[in-house]
């Protein structure tokens, strides 16, 4: 079996690690071709060296420096910036694009890899969030595939796998987050260290205050319409506090599918990349007498107005959830730094969407001006 080259964007982030496990796992079926991170050289370098790596990019370009440093002896081409990085997501020597970023920073990446007809393994939301009216309809045009590596959305793709009638609703599960229990009146007073809490996942810092928020699960609700071209008013969200049900799907016939199993975001990568196929993984049986219970309860809107809020960006469409995404950006960064209250989160993006000019087709060279524009806007409303 020829193996598979990747280009892994993101490799220093909590699903770039576990994609390098999955490749570790399975040494005769992949190899690294190239990876990227943001600004952190020192372990980009050891990833790099341990993979035996063709290139590597460093996203700020003020660790260039260090990291060729690090690499001198090693054949490893270095690369610095965001272009570079859009550059090794079409390259001619990767067969897979495993999106890892975070952020609106992996749009770019994302039409580049389509328009070299990559197949495009797809952890960043934002991607879609942002841009699905434009993504979706180029990745049909270049016949490039896009594997969702989200565990509801892969949940949701292994569901619908055999499927040819029409569904009724998409159920995408919800943890609740770090806060799920927290009472409103005490939501402005908690802490980045109480958000960062996540009773079930283990990810990265700002996934893990979306999830606190929910805003990462409105995000899910806008990525499940473009992914499976479903409208809003079929998606549905039900917090299951064990996360052991990743999602569902309901058919008119009144059946519900579940992809059911542990935490474990290994399971929705290794789907993405060895589809049709599974992996075969060194993991022990479902236990379902220790997880015997499995509950459910309706979403509180009240506490959680951010869902609401990305249901509306879905359905007025256009530049709203571009919109929603940057400042919503742009507050997580000043929560995590102790510049804002959580509770200004949402406050953040209710004031650049009542302020931000809407733009009712954007292409995909508009994106920049809108995301530039609801910084402006997040900077203001927290006066940073």
């Amino acid at each position: 079996m020829e193996k598979q080259r990747l280009s892994i964007l993101g490799s220093t982030g909590s699903i770039g690690v576990q994609t390098l496990d999955i490749v570790r796992e399975n040494p005769d079926r992949f190899e690294v071709s190239s990876l990227t991170a943001h600004r952190n050289w020192q372990q980009l370098a050891e990833q790099a060296i341990a993979f035996d790596v063709d290139t590597v990019v460093i996203g700020d370009e003020q660790y260039y420096k260090p990291l060729c440093e690090a690499l001198a002896k090693y054949p490893i081409k270095v690369f610095a910036g965001d272009d570079s990085i859009a550059a090794v997501a079409s390259a001619g020597n990767c067969d897979t694009v495993v999106n890892a970023l975070v952020g609106y920073a992996g749009l770019v990446p994302t039409a580049r890899a389509i328009e070299a007809q990559k197949r495009i393994a797809l952890a960043n939301k934002e991607t879609l969030v942002v841009g699905g009216a434009t993504i979706m309809p180029m990745a049909i045009k270049h016949k490039a595939p896009i594997l969702p590596i989200d565990s509801e959305h892969s949940a949701i793709f292994q569901c619908l796998i055999g499927e040819h009638s029409p569904l009724r609703r998409l159920i995408i599960t919800c943890s609740g987050g770090a806060l799920r229990d927290v009472p409103k009146e005490k939501l402005a007073d908690i802490t980045a260290e109480q958000a960062l809490r996540h009773p079930r996942w283990d990810m990265g810092a700002k996934i893990t205050i979306d999830s606190a928020t929910l805003v990462n699960k409105g995000f899910e609700v806008i990525e499940a319409h473009w992914l499976f071209g479903t409208p809003a008013e079929k998606i549905d969200v039900v917090v299951h506090p064990e996360s052991i049900i990743h999602s569902m799907v309901e058919f008119e016939d009144g059946s519900i599918k579940a992809q059911m199993g542990e935490p474990d975001m290994r399971t929705p990568i290794s789907i993405a990349l060895m589809y049709p196929e599974r992996a075969v993984r060194d993991t022990a049986p479902f236990d379902f007498v220790k997880n015997s219970s499995l509950t459910f309860r309706e979403v509180d809107h009240e506490r959680f107005p951010a869902l609401g809020i990305a249901y509306d960006c879905l359905r007025k469409g256009g530049s709203a959830a571009a919109t929603m995404n940057g400042a919503n950006e742009v507050a997580v960064a000043a929560f995590l730094a102790g510049k804002c209250r959580y509770t200004d989160i949402v406050g953040t993006i209710e004031y650049a969407l009542s302020k931000s000019h809407f733009v009712s087709t954007p292409s995909l060279s508009d994106y920049a001006d809108i995301d530039a524009e609801s910084r402006r806007l997040a900077n203001e409303y927290l006066k940073l």
